[in-house]
Order: C-alpha cells, then structure tokens, then sequence
C-alpha cells in the first residue's frame, strides 16, 4: 500500500523558540531521514516487535539502539543536540515510527516530547543538567501528572511544603509510562495549602529520592514491554533548584507547551498504526481465497478496505492541519489538537476492527500481527486524554466558559 508523506516544506520561521518552532531541515535531508526511519521500522523495528512480545519487555539493548540510530534525539532544535525537525516533519517519522511495535513508538514518542515541557520555563544550569541529557537519550524523564483519585489539571492533590531549599513531597502519582525505568520524573504538585493553577510546581525528582515507594504496574492489555509505575512519595526531600519556573507555574509547564503537540503527535500515531492494520489486511484478502475466490473479489470485503482508506485519509488531513496550526503558533491550535486526537482514535478502532474482520477466525491468533495491532490500537484512546476531555476542550472553544 502506497503511504504518502508529509511535505516538509512548509514556511518556518527563521526564529527558533524555546519549543523547537522555526526549526527545519532541508527537504533533501529529510527524505533520507524519512527513508532510514522506514527501513529501520520495516526491518530491525520488525524483529524487535517479536522479541518484545515473546518476553514482554523492551530491553536496554533496544534503548541503546534507538540512541544509536538517532531516534531519541529527531524534534528538538539543533541548539539543544536536537537534529532540528519541524513540527510537520517530525509528524512525518512519527506517522512511520507508529507502524512499528507500540512500545517503540511509545518510546520515540515520549523522549522526543517531554523536553518541549521543560525547556521554555528551564534556567541555563536546569537545561545542561536535565534537558540536554534527556534529548540525548542519556537519561529518561517521566511525565508525572496523574493522580489515582483525581484528574490530570487544577485538581491535583499531591503536595510540597518548602523548608528552605527543600521541597518535601508527599502523595501519589499513577499510569506514569516510563515511571519505572526513568531517571528523573517530571513531576506535578502543589504547594501545601494551595488551591488552584497559582498553586502548582512542576519539579525534576530525581528516581532515587528517599521517602519514595515505586510500584510496577506494567501488565497491561497492549503495549507490551513499556513499563508503568505507581508512585507513592512521603516527605520526599526535592531540591528547590530543581523547580522549572516559579511557584504556581505548575500546569503551565504541564499544559502549556507539552500537551497540544503531544495530543497532535498522538493523533498521527493512530494514523500510522491504522495504516499497519490496513496493510495487513489488504495482503491477507490478496492471499486468502474461498469458494475459489481471492477475498479482494467479494464485495463485501472490497468496501470494508475503502471505507478504511477514506478514514485514515480524512484523519491524516485533519491531523496534519493541526500539527500545522501549532507549528505556526495558531491561537486555534489547541481545539485543533483535541479534534485531530478524536477523530483519529475513533477512526483507529473502525480500522483495526474491520481489519481483524478480514482475517476472520486466524486474526484473532496471537500468531497473527493484526492481533497485537488491535490490542495495541486501544490504548490511543486514554494516552494524552480521553474522548470526554477532547470533547470538552472543543465545546470550551466553541462555546465559551466552563463546563459542568
């Protein structure tokens, strides 16, 4: 099946921001990139998938690897060690990346997101001893918002109480991917007593900090071999130094520059994995005959793959002006964000199942690629938000205000 790609050369401006806005490469370059991406996820991306799913772990060798080839370091600015994608561009190799095992994408996914959190509101001595280390692949930082009794924004409960030059933390955190293999997680809190965004603090923890319980909570549905952690804190002694911004920039680092390329990101991991599911598919009807006839002959079968065709189109495009909308720095970006995330979740789950459809009875054998696709395929729908809270953010921009 014929993929297209993302056309890179769209105007950035000359000014590169602390986001990584006004990056880009040469088109020349990035095809070769785009190239390389392709046969990595076509062939060495392939024997990894069946190691991951035949142990349920994704090993440090693979980690190793990926820093290797470059992987971990593709959307930030060159300034940070980055190798200076655009937005658009690195949604391109995202969308490819994301045809692979979920655990990889997982992996390129975060690492070459969070220092987009984290460098706007990072002084000098915070970006040489955090950021470049973490855009390097040298260290893992973890996204710590979510909270087992709450949401993931204003209502956070875990708590800091300052003594000098000490923070001393004290709550829980849990669904935190890479929380257990990381060395610093991204942490948000708020100061004791506080209520509201003007009492957040988004603090570096360091994974060894004293007063700190770590829970493995790995076995999930799908994704097999990321890990994921409960964490539980009791007066855990964090340097104030390690604070990105000041007091009651807590959301603001988390929301601010993070969520809305995640979510954008996100929606163009469904397109590429939606994309995976389509292909097999498509090879299994080309080969699979019945009654003396090849299953691309029945109709039936015929309209189900073009019904998939036109839905992954219709996200892509959608996802694509998005991820434009904010490398522009489009005021409507955010919405833009929410909508691609939920048109393309949904469109995932109506092509992952009429994908399975086609194999019939063999598909749902875990010998079958399509199986792990259609166990990984649900998870999108909680990662960066469920469908209720990209609705919500839509309504607030369309309607005004809050709601209920």
């Amino acid at each position: 099946m014929k993929t297209s790609s993302v056309n890179p050369s769209s105007v950035i401006s000359s000014t590169v921001t602390a986001d990584g806005r006004g990056s880009s490469i040469p088109e020349g370059e990035y095809r070769e990139l785009l190239a390389r991406v392709t046969d990595w996820v076509q062939g060495p991306g392939e024997a990894w998938a069946e190691e991951i799913e035949s142990s349920g772990s994704v090993s440090d060798d693979l980690w190793k690897e990926l820093r290797r080839e470059g992987f971990l370091s593709l959307a930030a600015p060159r300034s940070l060690g980055g190798a200076g994608l655009s937005f658009l561009q690195w949604m391109g190799l995202m969308e490819v990346f994301s045809r692979s095992h979920a655990s990889v994408r997982m992996i390129v996914h975060v690492l070459n997101g969070t220092w987009r959190a984290m460098n706007p509101f990072a002084d000098e001595t915070q970006r040489q001893k955090f950021i470049i280390p973490a855009v390097a692949g040298e260290s893992v930082v973890a996204f710590t918002l979510t909270e087992p009794a709450n949401g993931s924004g204003v209502d956070i409960t875990s708590s800091v109480r300052r003594d000098g030059d000490t923070y001393y933390l004290t709550g829980r955190k849990h669904l935190i991917t890479f929380g257990v293999r990381c060395d610093y997680w991204l942490l948000f809190a708020r100061l004791e007593g506080s209520t509201g965004r003007g009492g957040t603090v988004a603090l570096l923890v360091d994974r060894n900090t004293p007063g700190t319980v770590v829970e493995d909570t790995s076995r999930t549905m799908g994704v097999h071999g990321t890990d994921h952690a409960s964490l539980t804190f009791t007066d855990a002694p964090v340097p104030v130094a390690n604070r990105l911004g000041a007091e009651g920039d807590g959301l603001a680092v988390a929301l601010g520059g993070f969520l809305t390329p995640s979510r954008i990101s996100v929606a163009m991991s469904c397109v590429g994995l939606a994309q995976r599911a389509q292909q097999l598919a498509v090879d299994y009807a080309r080969q699979r005959t019945t009654f003396g006839k090849p299953l691309t002959s029945r109709q039936a079968i015929a309209f189900s793959l073009a019904e998939n065709a036109a839905d992954i189109a219709a996200a892509r495009a959608l996802t694509l002006t998005a991820a434009s909308a904010w490398q522009d720095a489009d005021p409507g970006a955010a919405a833009l964000s929410s909508m691609a995330k939920l048109t393309a979740v949904d469109m995932l789950t109506r092509v992952t199942d009429k994908a399975l459809q086609v194999h019939g009875g063999i598909g749902y054998w875990q010998t079958q690629p399509i199986e792990r696709v259609y166990r990984d395929a649900r998870a999108q729908r909680f990662e960066e938000g469920t469908n209720e809270i990209q609705k919500a953010v839509i309504a607030r921009d369309l309607l005004g205000g809050d709601l209920g």
